[in-house]
């Protein structure tokens, strides 16, 4: 080799270790910009994606302190549909009278709060949740969003704990509902779409607006009695009816006794619109909360 050949070779390999180099160092010195959301943009998905960690922190959290210190511990989960059901059962089922479409009341009462429980928990755990992190919001970053949509992971395990005694009773009381019951992991997907998108507005709305705390449970009550989740809908007036088959909750919980229970089918129509609510609600929940994140560290 000449000297003009090996003069090449070593510039050439000097060349390349000088763009490695560069390279490291680019990669060491990448700097992250952090830009606030659009005021009419989604949420950029592959960061929530990346911050699942701090989700199931989150979660974990929130289901350990649920049961730290209680006495009868995760008793509670099945407690309060139990305590609800046969409460629904003296009040509707003897006192009023109100049929339950040929199923035990208090089975049929205590499925319909178990879907009841699962939309309103999920609801009431994402609208007060920024407020209540309201030291790692205003400090920390990390995609917002997590914060109320983490909840419905605690919410799930107290469904799936009360679903056991469910069917425990449906194993009692001799009912088989049929192949429709591996549908119900559909309608959980479903409902949880919903009440996270209403959670998400409602999260939102509450670091601005600290009244949401008290009219939300206001109307979440008022929602259990005006939807039929301690009374069938054949029991509801010709004139009313209409109104009754207008509201979502009507059809979920529809769904859910098809495929708990074995009930009739509810109208194909209500299935598919359920869906399209589901989906709907949740896409307007997070454009609405993607609108408002810019502002939530001057205000909370």
């Amino acid at each position: 080799m000449n000297r003009e050949e090996l003069a090449l070779s070593t510039g050439a390999r000097h060349g390349r270790g000088a763009e490695a180099s560069a390279r490291a160092a680019a990669r060491r010195s990448r700097v992250t910009v952090i830009t606030p959301p659009g005021r009419f943009s989604l949420p950029r998905w592959s960061e929530v994606w990346e911050a699942r960690e701090v989700a199931y922190r989150f979660a974990q959290r929130d289901v350990l302190l649920r049961y730290r210190q209680t006495v009868v511990g995760v008793a509670w989960v099945v407690l309060q549909p139990l305590a609800s059901a046969g409460i629904f059962s003296i009040v509707f089922g003897q006192v009023a009278n109100l049929s339950s479409d040929g199923v035990p009341y208090f089975v049929f009462s205590y499925m319909g709060m178990l879907a009841w429980n699962l939309f309103n928990n999920v609801l009431g755990r994402a609208a007060p949740s920024l407020v209540s992190n309201q030291s790692l919001v205003s400090k920390v970053f990390f995609p917002r969003m997590i914060v109320p949509l983490s909840g419905a992971a605690s919410v799930l395990l107290d469904f799936l704990v009360a679903l056991v005694l469910g069917v425990v009773l449906l194993i009692v009381y001799g009912i088989n509902p049929g192949w429709p019951v591996l549908l119900v992991p559909v309608w959980v997907v479903l409902v949880v779409l919903l009440s996270s998108g209403l959670g998400l507005a409602a999260a939102a709305l509450q670091v601005k607006y600290r009244d949401v705390g008290y009219v939300l449970p206001w109307l979440t009550q008022i929602l259990l009695y005006a939807s039929p989740v301690a009374y069938a809908v054949s029991e509801v007036p010709d004139n009313l009816r209409g109104l009754f088959n207008a509201n979502p909750l009507t059809w979920m919980l529809g769904m859910f006794r098809w495929s708990l229970l074995g009930l009739d089918r509810p109208p194909l129509w209500q299935i598919g619109a359920f869906a399209g609510v589901s989906l709907a609600v949740f896409y307007l929940g997070a454009l609405f909360f993607q609108s408002w994140e810019r502002n939530f560290a001057d205000v909370i």
